[in-house]
């Protein structure tokens, strides 16, 4: 394991239930409308993503011992996933994420079922030191309890890339960012994380400013459809979002991760990496999937040409 050929995820799965109205969405109401059940989380969706993208890539989870965790190991198996390290449960139920879309594609509410996820203590990531320290870098989402994320980053050396994942998860890491390499918070997480408003350039160079004071080594702030703000201790790169039809917003996220990881991991320099990201975000944005399933390098670079990146 020593070549450091492998990326490691450390992360939650679960199954995603997807409601998708056929017009305007109405509140307290019953909406026709088509749902889609599909596999889910941040760090599995990361994985998968990763794995099509040709990337030897191992997910650290948990999981019940029932029919959607089968059906979560079963596609880590068909698509090349590695998800021995995780741990499986007999008698709890495998997270469940249920989201309602409105009529343009946007996560309008959702709710996460992913009490499991707690199950996953410090003793069980202990012994997975050796594996997350020889990979070329490790993903973390903030579905993982806190104490394992604090004792990850303060006791593994290894670079840690972070998923913010949401403004309400977000906050249990904010005490421990300056141990992270990479993070990728949207406009409002980067917000909370740093206690500041941000209406522009400017406000955002102060926000990314205090993750780089902090420790942080990269940042880069989604800003959905206005494009995406990069900052580090040389450069500050802000790069608009082309035009596009939005089909499916659930997944973009993890897809911009996993373009950031691919990079990293083939060492290309930042310009490069933020329109890998954008492109793995926009190949997904125009799929109805979470994950496109068609999502390669070749496809991501030809998105790019395409829209003049």
């Amino acid at each position: 394991m020593r070549n450091r050929s492998y990326i490691t995820i450390v992360g939650g799965a679960n199954i995603d239930i997807i409601g998708i109205p056929y017009d305007r969405l109405r509140f307290k109401d019953s909406n026709p409308g088509k749902a889609t059940i599909t596999l889910g989380g941040v760090g599995r969706n990361i994985g998968e993503n990763l794995a099509r993208l040709g990337i030897d890539t191992k997910l650290i989870t948990v999981l019940g011992d029932d029919l959607f965790g089968r059906m979560i190991m079963e596609r880590g198996r068909d698509i090349g996933l590695d998800m021995s390290e995780s741990l499986i449960l007999k008698d709890k139920q495998t997270s469940t994420y249920l989201a309602i879309l409105d009529e343009n594609g946007d996560m309008n509410l959702a709710l996460s079922s992913m009490d499991i996820l707690k199950e996953m203590n410090i003793p069980f990531i202990q012994d997975k030191k050796d594996m997350i320290e020889n990979s070329k870098l490790c993903i973390v989402d903030t579905n993982i309890p806190m104490e394992v994320l604090k004792y990850m980053v303060s006791n593994f050396k290894v670079d840690f890339f972070l998923d913010t994942v949401s403004t309400r998860k977000a906050k249990k890491v904010k005490d421990i960012l300056g141990y992270f390499h990479t993070i990728k918070p949207n406009k409002l997480e980067a917000e909370i994380l740093s206690g500041i408003e941000t209406n522009d350039e400017k406000s955002l160079k102060k926000a990314a400013s205090h993750f780089i004071d902090i420790g942080v080594k990269r940042v880069f702030i989604t800003l959905g459809d206005q494009g995406v703000y990069y900052l580090d201790k040389l450069n500050e790169i802000y790069i608009k979002a082309p035009k596009i039809s939005v089909v499916n917003a659930t997944g973009a996220g993890d897809a911009f991760v996993a373009g950031l990881a691919y990079s990293y991991f083939h060492e290309l320099e930042v310009k490069e990496t933020i329109k890998i990201a954008m492109g793995a975000s926009i190949v997904t944005l125009e799929n109805e999937n979470t994950i496109n399933p068609d999502i390669t390098i070749e496809n991501i670079e030809k998105r790019i040409k395409e829209l003049r990146l």
